[in-house]
C-alpha cells in the first residue's frame, strides 16, 4: 500500500510549482510533507488524490500507476483544513454520506458510522449539527468521514491549520494515537515543524517545488542536508568562517568541518557556520573554544531562558542562546554582563552551498 512519487513536475501559467519531486510514503507509515507556504505541498497532494494532473512524472500506488484512475477510483481519504462538512446534515449523516453514495446496506452504514464515532471519540454526538461542535470536534468528524469507506491511503492537507494552538496540540496527540491503532498509510501536509516532528514517522521537507531532504524527524533536525533545512527548522546563529586544512576556522578558533552528502570544500573557501541557540554554552570565565560577548536581553521562554547577545569577536554579530532555568540561576546573568560563548555543536556549509540553497529558494 505504499505511495511512490516519481519525478513529478507541474506548472501553472508557465510558473514551475513542482520540479521533479521524488519520495516514498511507505506502507502503514505516517509521512509529513513539510515546507513553507508556496513550496508545492498542496499541489502535490491534489495530484496524488486525482484532483490535479501532473505535467510529467507519475504517482504509483503499490507499484501501479494512478494516471488512468479518477479521484473516486483511487479510494483515497481526504481531509482539508476547513472541514468541508455538510452544515444541514447531522454528524451521523456527514460520516454516512460516502457510504450512502456507494449504496451500502443500512445495517453496514449504521455499524460503520458508530464504529468510527467511537474511534474519533464522538460517541453521543450523532444527532448534532456541525454548528453545535467545536473546531476540534468538526475536524474529527471530517476525519471519520474520510475513514468511512476504509480508504487505502489517507491524505491530510493542513488539517489543524484553522484551530488555535491548544486544540492543535490536543489533536496532534490524538492523531498519532489514532494512527498507532489503524496503521493506515498517511500523508500529512503541514508548514509547522513542531506538528510534523510530533506526528510523523518520516519527514519530507520541500522548498520551491523540490525535495530538500527526507528522513526521520531526528535525522532531518540533527543532520540538515542544506542551509535551507537548517534555517527552516527553527532559530539559528550564523557566522562567517573559512575552511582550511579540512577544518572550519571561526573567530580565531578551529572546529571540525562535519562531512556529509555535500561536495568537498576547497582549501580556503568561505563558509557559513550554523549553531542552534540551545547548542551555545555560556560561561562567566573563558572556556575552551569560546569567545566573548555582551548580554543584551534575557527573556523566559517556558522551561528555558533565551539570552540575546552581541559577540565581541567576531565583532557585532547578534546571537541567541537558550539555557535551562537551573543554569540561568547559576550564572545570575544581567543585561550588560560579559560572558564567554562556546559552541557545543555546529554545522558548516560552504558559501557555494549557501548560494545554491538561496537560488533554489528563489531568493
Amino acid at each position: 500500500m505504499s505511495i511512490d512519487v516519481c519525478q513529478v513536475v507541474k506548472s501553472f501559467d508557465g510558473h514551475p510549482v513542482l520540479r521533479g519531486v521524488n519520495f516514498e510514503v511507505p506502507s502503514g507509515k505516517l509521512v509529513a510533507l513539510l515546507g513553507p507556504s508556496g513550496c508545492g505541498k498542496t499541489t502535490l497532494l491534489r495530484i496524488m488524490a486525482g484532483l490535479e494532473s501532473a505535467d510529467g512524472g507519475q504517482v504509483l500506488h503499490s507499484g501501479k500507476s494512478l494516471d488512468e484512475q479518477n479521484a473516486r477510483d483511487r479510494n483515497f481519504g481526504l481531509v482539508f483544513q476547513h472541514y468541508a462538512l455538510f452544515r444541514h446534515l447531522t454528524v451521523y449523516e456527514n460520516v454516512a454520506f460516502a457510504l450512502r453514495v456507494r449504496h451500502r446496506p443500512q445495517a453496514e452504514v449504521d455499524r460503520r458510522v458508530r464504529e468510527l464515532l467511537g474511534l474519533v471519540q464522538l460517541d453521543g454526538h450523532e444527532k448534532r449539527h456541525p454548528a453545535q461542535l467545536s473546531g476540534g470536534q468538526r475536524q474529527r468528524v471530517a476525519l471519520a468521514r474520510a475513514l468511512a469507506t476504509q480508504p487505502a491511503v489517507l491524505l491530510l492537507d493542513e488539517p489543524f491549520g484553522a484551530l488555535d494552538a491548544r486544540v492543535r496540540q490536543e489533536l496532534r496527540t490524538w492523531l498519532r494515537r489514532l494512527h498507532n491503532e489503524v496503521h493506515l498509510t498517511t500523508l500529512f501536509v503541514t508548514h509547522d515543524q513542531e506538528e510534523a516532528f510530533e506526528v510523523a514517522d518520516q519527514v519530507v521537507l520541500m522548498n520551491q517545488g523540490r525535495v530538500e531532504q527526507v528522513g526521520t524527524p531526528a535525522q532531518v533536525f540533527e543532520e540538515p542536508a542544506s542551509p535551507f533545512v537548517m534555517r527552516f527548522l527553527g532559530s539559528v546563529n550564523v557566522f562567517q568562517g573559512r575552511i582550511e586544512g579540512g577544518r572550519a576556522h571561526l573567530a580565531g578558533m578551529e572546529f571540525a568541518a562535519p562531512s556529509g552528502p555535500r561536495e568537498v570544500a576547497e582549501e580556503g573557501e568561505a563558509a557559513q557556520v550554523f549553531v542552534r541557540p540551545h547548542e551555545l554554552e555560556l560561561h562567566v570565565v573563558p572556556a575552551p573554544e569560546s569567545f566573548p560577548a555582551r548580554v543584551q536581553r534575557i527573556s523566559p521562554v517556558g522551561n528555558s531562558v533565551r539570552v540575546e547577545l552581541v559577540s565581541e569577536r567576531p565583532e557585532g554579530v547578534p546571537l541567541s542562546a537558550e539555557i535551562d532555568l537551573a543554569r540561568n540561576a547559576q550564572l545570575g546573568l544581567q543585561a550588560g554582563d560579559r560572558v564567554f560563548v562556546a559552541p557545543r555543536r555546529l554545522r558548516v556549509f560552504t558559501d557555494r552551498e549557501h548560494r545554491d540553497s538561496l537560488s533554489a529558494s528563489g531568493l
